[in-house]
């Protein structure tokens, strides 16, 4: 293994970061976009019970944004039920946007590597090319040996770019369209909090009308 980035030339050396940086990156995601540690399963039903309990206070909304992601958007939300339901929303929106922030952590540094790996691949061929005319040039084609360092660092560059790239790229893809998911299982538990906590005074209001 060692001969082969060896003979790839100074490029493998940030073709070898990348792959580091970009496993390092799909490991760390996987895990803390785990279904279970954004989006608790028993979350909603504890809040709802403090609510219809009238057990809701600074210490359970506090402990409710230290647990999760989810648990974050729904304490700003509970910290402004008091206020009208416009007030409640942008506390909601506002802590979204950090919360969704957070889980596209590294996401962008990811993209960037299945971006660039190819192009690397790319330049490590071109100089492995111009290594090959320029011994075409001091030696003639009737050396074969000559030749092969050259066609062997250009190929060796191009394949690692492929190599790094290519999981890089279904990484990204796939941890995108997980937080998408939880993105909006995350919109409907907001949604269905404002709702449960303002309907009532809409309605209220309506019937008075």
């Amino acid at each position: 293994m060692f001969e082969i980035v060896r003979a790839g030339g100074w490029l493998m050396l940030p073709l070898v970061l990348c792959s580091i940086v970009a496993g390092a990156i799909i490991v760390e995601r996987l895990w803390t976009l785990r279904r279970k540690r954004v989006l608790p399963t028993d979350l909603a039903a504890k809040v709802w019970y403090w609510v219809e309990k009238e057990q809701l206070d600074e210490r359970h909304i506090h402990a409710l944004r230290d647990s999760s992601p989810l648990g974050q958007i729904l304490a700003a939300g509970l910290s402004s039920r008091h206020g009208d339901r416009e007030v409640m929303k942008e506390s909601i929106e506002d802590t979204g946007r950090h919360v969704v922030h957070e889980l596209e952590r590294f996401l962008n540094p990811l993209g960037t590597i299945a971006a660039i790996s190819p192009l690397l691949g790319l330049l490590g061929t071109v100089i492995g090319m111009v290594k090959v005319f320029s011994a075409i040039q001091a030696h003639g084609v009737g050396n074969p040996t000559v030749l092969a360092g050259g066609i062997s660092e250009a190929l060796i560059t191009t394949a690692a770019g492929l190599s790094v790239a290519i999981p890089a790229l279904i990484g990204y893809r796939y941890l995108r369209g997980r937080v998408d998911s939880l993105v909006v299982q995350m919109e409907q538990e907001a949604i269905k909090l404002v709702e449960t906590l303002h309907g009532g005074d809409r309605r209220a209001r309506s019937r008075d009308a």
